[in-house]
């Protein structure tokens, strides 16, 4: 540490030597750094434990119904979350039955494209013949008003 003591003439010393009071502030610093506590405790929580069997996902053989919803981009198949391996496996038990069970689509308002896009490219690959739209009716406002009058 560099310190002067000014001019031999007796004129005050015009600047001030931060040196020291740098190295004080480091000396504080590491010994804050030293001094805060680790991390280390931990907050158990106990969550719900998973079923060993969920309820499986059965096929209707009289109509099935797929819904799109709108939070969180869900596949419903029967009001039962799937996802897009899970609905193959439907879709191509639903063509093993004899007669084929029918298939309904329902998304809802404001559903993103990409997902209706991609399931109907589900549905169309897996060859499904008795297919339809429910639910559109409630969108249509041909000269009605939303009330329906």
């Amino acid at each position: 540490m560099a310190m002067s003591g000014g001019k031999d003439d007796g004129s005050p010393m015009m600047e001030i030597n931060t040196t020291p009071l740098i190295d004080v502030m480091l000396v504080l610093l590491i010994m804050f750094i030293i001094t805060i506590p680790v991390a280390t405790h931990a907050v158990n929580i106990d969550l719900p434990a998973p079923s060993q069997n969920p309820p499986p996902v059965t096929v209707d053989p009289v109509k099935n119904k797929i819904v799109l919803q709108r939070e969180g981009n869900k596949v419903l198949w029967n009001d039962t979350q799937v996802n897009n391996a899970e609905l193959v496996n439907l879709l191509k038990q639903s063509m093993e039955m004899k007669p084929e069970p029918e298939l309904q689509f329902e998304p809802e308002a404001n559903a993103s494209y990409e997902l209706s896009a991609a399931v109907l490219n589900i549905i169309k690959k897996s060859g499904v013949t008795r297919f339809g739209f429910v639910g559109n009716e409630r969108y249509a406002v041909f000269g009605k008003s939303p009330n329906g009058q």
